[in-house]
């Protein structure tokens, strides 16, 4: 079954929308693309470390995660692990870049 997805307009109403209702935003990047740009509020947990850092993310369990990387490739890994463990995650389509140019685009693109 692929991993479900989720567009940047569709995360942008979502972020926009009541405290309690917004997903947890995980960033699987790596610590310095996280420090250029990162969306606010996100957790930052290179997918590389997932496994090994697998007790942090019981605090995601029982909330609708958005997983998202640079384009939207590690992000699919990232959700798809999480889902594995029994969190509700989609990986954000596109990434943090396509998230700055259908979004926001004062994001830094790199």
């Amino acid at each position: 079954m692929p991993t479900p997805e989720i567009t940047p307009p569709e995360l942008a109403a979502r972020l926009a929308g009541p405290a309690a209702q917004r997903p947890l935003l995980l960033d699987v990047r790596f610590v310095e693309e996280h420090e250029h740009v990162a969306l606010p509020g996100s957790v930052l947990i290179p997918l590389p470390e997932l496994e090994e850092r697998a007790q942090e993310l019981e605090r995601f369990r029982g909330h609708a995660v958005v997983v998202y990387c640079h384009h939207g490739v590690r992000s699919l890994d990232g959700a798809a692990y999480l889902r594995a463990l029994g969190i509700e995650a989609v990986s954000l389509q596109g990434g943090i870049d396509r998230y700055s140019r259908e979004v926001d685009p004062l994001l830094p693109r790199y």
